[in-house]
C-alpha cells in the first residue's frame, strides 16, 4: 500500500485525496477521542495510504502471533467441542463491543479495533493456569514477573518481523498493555503519557509485582478496551460452562441475572448501554453503581463455579511439570547448541541477530513457550518424553 504506487489523476493529487477519505473519519469525533494525527512511533514510519490504527490493525491480524489465537485456550483446556470459545473468538468479541461503545461515544474505532484484536496476544498456552506456571518459572530464573498483557506488547515490539517488531502505534501498545480485565473498575480516567513515560512503564511491569494494579490507559480508547475484555469473557465463559455442563443457568443468582440478565446476549447489551449512557459527554468511562456491583458479583460467582473448577489440582500439577519439562530441556538445548532441538532450528534460526545477541537464553525459552498453542504444547512435550 505504498503511496508511490498510486498515480496522481489529471483532476488532482489522488493520492491526497485518498488519504483524506480515510481519514474523514476524525472530523465527527469526539473531542476526548484520540485523532489520528496524535499518532507516536517508536521508529520512523513510512506513510501509505492507511492511517496510522488503521494500519496497526493490519499489522496485527498479519502477524504470526494473531494466527496461534485459532488454538489457544480461553477457559476450558481439556474439552473438544466445537462451540466452546478458544482465544481467537474471545478477541473477535472484545473488538466488537469495544467499537460498538466507541462509535456511540464518537471515539477512535481503528485505535479501538487494533487494541481489542492484540491484546491477548502474549497469552501463553493454557490460558491464565499457563500463564501463572510460567511467571513462576520466570521469577526462579530472574527473568522477572511476566503477565501475558506485556507478552503481548513484547510480541510486537520484539519477537514479530523475525525479532525485529513491527512498528505499532504507542497508543495501541498501551492500551494492550493496560487491558486487564480481571481488574474491574466502576470508573476507568486515560491518563495522558509521553512515549518515554509508557516505555519505563513497560520495563517496570517485569521488576514490581503490582504494577497491573496501578496502570492506566494513555487514551480513552484504551479504557473502552479495558472494560470490553471484561464484558466479553464474563458472558461467554458462561456460556461455554453451560454447554459443558460445568454448571447451569439456574445456577447463577437471581440478584445478578434480573440486574444483567443470564445469556451472553442479555449481559453483553446491559452492560453496553449502561457504559454509553453513563460515559457519554464525559472523559472517562462509567458504569452505573448497580452493574458494576452485578459485575463483581458475577465475576466473583463465575471464579468459584467455572474458572477455579476448568483444571482439578492434579490437572494442574501435570501442567506444571510440563511446562518446566519443556524449559528445562530448551534451556539445556541452548546451553550445548543442539541443533536438532526446534527452539534452535524452527524459533531461532530466522531470528534477528539483534533478538539473539541481546536476549538471554531463559528469556529466549519463555518467548517460545509462550508463543505455543495448546496443541504445539503437548506435541512437544510427548516428543521430549519419547526421545529421552
Amino acid at each position: 500500500m505504498d503511496f508511490d504506487k498510486i498515480k496522481i489523476s489529471t483532476g488532482g493529487n489522488m493520492k491526497q485525496d485518498i488519504y483524506m477519505k480515510m481519514s474523514n473519519h476524525n472530523e465527527n469525533l469526539s473531542c476526548y477521542a484520540c485523532l489520528d494525527k496524535e499518532a507516536i512511533y517508536l521508529k520512523p514510519n513510512h506513510d501509505d495510504i492507511r492511517t496510522p490504527f488503521f494500519r496497526d490493525i493490519d499489522r496485527i491480524i498479519y502477524s504470526l502471533a494473531f494466527i496461534r489465537y485459532q488454538d489457544k485456550t480461553q477457559v476450558f483446556s481439556n474439552t473438544i467441542h466445537d462451540h466452546v470459545a478458544k482465544r481467537m473468538i474471545h478477541v473477535q468479541f472484545v473488538s466488537k463491543i469495544a467499537r460498538t461503545i466507541g462509535r456511540a461515544l464518537g471515539l477512535n474505532e481503528d485505535l479501538i479495533e487494533a487494541a481489542a484484536l492484540g491484546h491477548d496476544l502474549g497469552h501463553v498456552p493454557f490460558g491464565h493456569q499457563g500463564e501463572y506456571i510460567l511467571n513462576d518459572i520466570s521469577l526462579k530464573h530472574n527473568e522477572g514477573y511476566f503477565n501475558h498483557n506485556i507478552e503481548s506488547v513484547r510480541n510486537l515490539m520484539c519477537l514479530e518481523n523475525y525479532g525485529k517488531g513491527t512498528n505499532i502505534t504507542v497508543q495501541v501498545l498501551d492500551a494492550i498493555m493496560c487491558h486487564n480485565g480481571e481488574f474491574a473498575l466502576g470508573e476507568y480516567h486515560p491518563r495522558k503519557k509521553t512515549k518515554e513515560e509508557f516505555l519505563e512503564e513497560y520495563e517496570r511491569s517485569y521488576k514490581e509485582k503490582d504494577i497491573l494494579l496501578k496502570m492506566k490507559p494513555m487514551t480513552l480508547e484504551g479504557c473502552v478496551v479495558r472494560v470490553s475484555d471484561l464484558i466479553a469473557y464474563l458472558g461467554r465463559d458462561i456460556d461455554d460452562a453451560v454447554r459443558l455442563h460445568v454448571l447451569k443457568r439456574e445456577d447463577i443468582p437471581k440478584s445478578i441475572t434480573e440486574v444483567l440478565g443470564s445469556t451472553t446476549k442479555e449481559i453483553v447489551n446491559t452492560c453496553i448501554l449502561d457504559i454509553i449512557n453513563n460515559s457519554y459527554g464525559k472523559n472517562y468511562i462509567k458504569l452505573s453503581d448497580e452493574i458494576f456491583k452485578a459485575i463483581e458479583d458475577l465475576k466473583r460467582f463465575n471464579y468459584e463455579h467455572i474458572y477455579n473448577k476448568a483444571m482439578s489440582k492434579e490437572e494442574k500439577e501435570t501442567l506444571r511439570k510440563k511446562f518446566t519439562c519443556l524449559f528445562d530441556t530448551y534451556l539445556e538445548d541452548l546451553k550445548i547448541n543442539n541443533l536438532n532441538s526446534p527452539i534452535i532450528n524452527s524459533f531461532l534460526e530466522n531470528m534477528s541477530d539483534d533478538y539473539k545477541s541481546n536476549t538471554t537464553h531463559e528469556r529466549m525459552v519463555i518467548d517460545y513457550i509462550a508463543g505455543m498453542t495448546d496443541d504445539f504444547f503437548l506435541r512437544e512435550y510427548d516428543r521430549i518424553k519419547r526421545d529421552k
